[in-house]
């Protein structure tokens, strides 16, 4: 039996996240390795870290070309990572990715299987299609394209409890010790674990979980 398998005591691994982050873009692929291979006794959960509070103020020349810098650096660390860098002159960005975070949340109001299809969708049209999920309007086209229903998901997106949640989960990212996106936080018997990401396969993070929670012994009936 292969060691992801092995894990025998109940966990949460926590992936905090944000929907414009591109290194999480780079982790898609492994993060689904890990929905596919995880052990029934590990439970997958996502938490919004929230890179940047909202804005309406274009961002600035020199923080483009950082992001801009940075897609570059993951192309060479990450094999297969497209961007599309058509968006730094098809859109006007803003150094605000909090809608794309509430977009993720009003996304939910509609069923827990939205969760995943809405931050994919927000995924490709920022990194592949040179779309803008800092907009209201892009994250409302893309509501309608994953099926959800366009006018309660714009009610959702602006409404206060959706505002109250993402606070929430940005606590709850502190609380998990996250410094930086994506990251790995194992959680069991109410100690915390943080679990190296990486970008290539998702059994080395597998394994690092199997060996904390063996180390910890068998649950008590």
């Amino acid at each position: 039996m292969s060691n992801n398998r092995r894990v025998q005591a109940a966990a949460t691994l926590y992936y905090v996240h944000d929907p414009m982050c591109s290194w999480c873009w780079a982790f898609h692929p492994v993060w689904e390795q890990l929905r596919a291979q995880r052990p029934d006794s590990l439970t997958l959960k996502r938490v919004l870290g929230g890179l940047a509070p909202d804005t309406d103020e274009p961002m600035p020349q020199p923080m483009r070309e950082k992001i801009q810098s940075i897609w570059r650096t993951i192309q060479q660390r990450v094999p297969g990572t497209d961007f599309n860098f058509d968006f730094w002159s098809n859109c006007t960005p803003r150094r605000s990715t909090y809608p794309a975070c509430r977009a993720v949340i009003a996304a939910t109001r509609q069923g827990s299987r939205f969760e995943e299809p809405m931050i994919l969708a927000i995924q490709k049209a920022y990194y592949l299609l040179a779309r803008n999920p800092s907009d209201a309007n892009a994250l409302i086209e893309l509501a309608v394209d994953v099926g959800l229903d366009a006018v309660r998901f714009a009610a959702d997106l602006s409404a206060e409890d959706t505002q109250a949640e993402l606070i929430s989960q940005l606590n709850l990212s502190l609380h998990l010790g996250a410094h930086g996106f994506p990251s790995l936080t194992l959680q069991h018997r109410g100690m915390l674990h943080a679990i190296a990401v990486d970008y290539r396969d998702a059994a080395t993070i597998l394994a690092q979980a199997a060996e904390v929670l063996q180390c910890a012994g068998p649950m008590a009936p």
